[in-house]
């Protein structure tokens, strides 16, 4: 009974992290429901797996580790939430002009839904999001080079800086690794922060693009006050309760 009791936790906590990976958070009714156990089971489940540094816990579930990774393997995470965030993002893209995408993975999923536009011009310093803005009709994408960051597939540094102020934008739409009510967005790399505000520096508007696992949470690098902000995009419906620490701080989309 022992064995089959680890191999039927082992299996569990295997499926857990599969929807950590999918999905971004494990809400503890959702996976209590799903699994047929109580909430306490998978509680000692969340345990263990933030003992091996597999997640965080959080109230009423767990949320993925806030550390830098590679594009790809950001892009496989919430990618349903990225995609709603991303359809009602198109809304705020103009038609011309010129606008900056950062290298997150959200980001990168609005840029391969730009379809046809008139004249515009997408700077970013992701090689990913460039190449997938290369095929749409009438964007002009501009590839911000510079120093590669490997733990996330952008390009930083002085060089990266210098090009992103380069231009003027419009809009600049960015993500963050996580996001608080009171401090704003924060990164994982300093890198990365410093070529974003280059981007927000010549930028009229910030669109922060933000699935609701990094909800209150926060990273290490300073990003982006709330007040800097035209708007939060998150996948939830904007009177949805997760969201109620935000509401009269920043317009909810």
């Amino acid at each position: 009974m022992a064995t089959k009791s680890t191999t039927e936790s082992e299996g569990r906590r295997a499926e857990l992290l599969a929807m950590l990976q999918h999905d971004g958070v494990v809400r503890l009714p959702e996976a209590s429901e799903r699994f047929g156990v109580s909430a306490m089971t998978i509680r000692r489940d969340l345990e263990a797996l933030e003992s091996d540094g597999l997640l965080r816990r959080v109230r009423g579930g767990a949320v993925s580790v806030i550390g830098p990774r590679p594009f790809g393997e950001r892009r496989a995470v919430a990618q349903r939430a990225k995609e709603l965030i991303a359809d009602k993002a198109m809304a705020f893209v103009p038609q011309g002009g010129s606008i900056a995408f950062d290298a997150s993975s959200t980001v990168g999923t609005l840029a391969g839904r730009l379809g046809t536009r008139a004249a515009l011009i997408v700077a970013t310093n992701s090689y990913q999001t460039y190449s997938a803005m290369r095929g749409a009709s009438g964007v002009d994408p501009i590839l911000i080079g510079g120093e590669t960051e490997v733990a996330t597939d952008s390009f930083v540094g002085p060089i990266a800086i210098h090009a992103a102020e380069s231009l003027r934008y419009q809009r600049l739409f960015t993500s963050a690794s996580a996001i608080d009510s009171r401090f704003g967005t924060t990164e994982v790399s300093l890198r990365e922060a410093e070529v974003k505000q280059a981007f927000y520096r010549m930028s009229r508007e910030l669109i922060l693009l933000i699935d609701s696992s990094k909800l209150e949470q926060q990273s290490t690098a300073v990003g982006f006050a709330l007040h800097d902000a035209t708007v939060l995009i998150t996948e939830l419906n904007p009177s949805d309760a997760r969201l109620d620490a935000f509401r009269d701080r920043i317009e909810l989309r």
